[in-house]
């Protein structure tokens, strides 16, 4: 069965969908202006501007109509007088009220193509192993590479030349390069901190191939490293262990995400763990399902989720180790496989 066979099933009105990665898993097309309708009854119909046409018309199971660049603007006046269901995750406030001004009544929805997203098939899997080879092999070149002198930005941009000469069509996310001091931050941006002896510093990079992305972090040190952070390394390395023992199909997200926790609540690091152990990833960087303590996800054989507990220590450092990994019938599967030992580089 279609992917679009499989959406309309579950469908008890017509949907719109306006999410691009949605609109691409759905019918094959890249774009970043195109709307997909589709029936109950399985009818689809794929509307795009002038410069995604020739593309759009060649594409099998949709029909296609070809709009001027407001597409929404467009298809409200052909959907007037209908109850269209409506991605509420996507739709802005301002593309509500085109709608309903042309007539159309707006039935906000939540989830029901991301639901079918969240399971990859053997196509998706092969694309997402592939990006993942492709980081690994990034990280096992960076693991010989001169870190104290240089700059996190210069590192950074090393790393994401190297992942497109190694096969990547893009980065997942803007690598992230973190030394010192600058790693007690999650989501620090590389900038022109001169990398010192005796820090950590985390590397936070993924690949994008076939349009479907890989995430993968590993913490080097430059030296020796104090007793403060060298026990930090080995408490969160415990942590990723037991998160990645905990996923299976069945599992909660928020229990998985606990199972985490453990360790570094027994150590009174739990307020330096502050983020969600992990989220799903695929065509995009992040989707469904996550790992955090609100989650209400439950995994699937088919899942692939980051699995990536961090320690930040304000004015010290910081720690984060992720794999990503996809759910199977008894447990999980990493897909990056470069190695968790500290590894120490000049």
């Amino acid at each position: 069965m279609s992917r679009l066979d499989r959406l309309a099933s579950r469908l008890a009105e017509t949907l719109l969908v306006t999410t691009p990665a949605n609109v691409r898993y759905l019918t094959g097309l890249e774009s970043s202006n195109a709307a997909l309708l589709v029936e109950p009854d399985g009818e689809a119909t794929l509307y795009t501007d002038f410069r995604y046409a020739e593309t759009a018309r060649r594409l099998d199971r949709v029909a296609f109509v070809e709009t001027r660049r407001n597409v929404l603007a467009e298809l409200a006046g052909l959907l007037a007088g209908r109850r269209i269901a409506v991605e509420a995750e996507q739709l802005t406030v301002a593309g509500f009220d085109t709608l309903v001004t042309a007539g159309v009544e707006p039935v906000p929805t939540q989830g029901v193509v991301l639901a079918m997203r969240a399971v990859k098939d053997d196509g998706e899997l092969d694309a997402i192993r592939r990006a993942a080879r492709v980081s690994d092999r990034v990280f096992a070149e960076l693991a010989r590479e001169q870190f104290t002198g240089r700059t996190e930005r210069e590192l950074a941009w090393w790393i994401e030349r190297r992942l497109r000469e190694e096969g990547a069509t893009g980065t997942s996310f803007d690598v992230i390069v973190a030394a010192g001091a600058g790693a007690a931050s999650p989501h620090s941006h590389p900038g022109d901190r001169i990398v010192e002896p005796r820090q950590l510093v985390i590397v936070d990079a993924g690949a994008v191939v076939d349009g479907y992305c890989s995430d993968c972090t590993r913490t080097f040190a430059t030296g020796e490293l104090s007793e403060q952070l060298a026990a930090a390394y080995e408490l969160c390395l415990r942590a990723q262990l037991d998160g990645l023992a905990a996923v299976c199909p069945g599992a909660q997200g928020r229990a998985v995400d606990a199972a985490s926790r453990v360790a570094i609540e027994a150590a009174g690091l739990g307020a330096a763990y502050g983020h969600g152990l992990g989220h799903g990833v695929g065509l995009e960087i992040h989707e469904a399902p996550v790992l955090r303590p609100e989650s209400e996800d439950v995994l699937e054989q088919g899942n692939v989720v980051t699995v990536e507990p961090g320690i930040y220590l304000p004015g010290v450092g910081g720690v984060r180790i992720e794999d990503l990994v996809v759910v199977t019938d008894d447990g999980c599967e990493r897909l990056t496989t470069f190695g968790k030992e500290l590894i120490t580089v000049e």
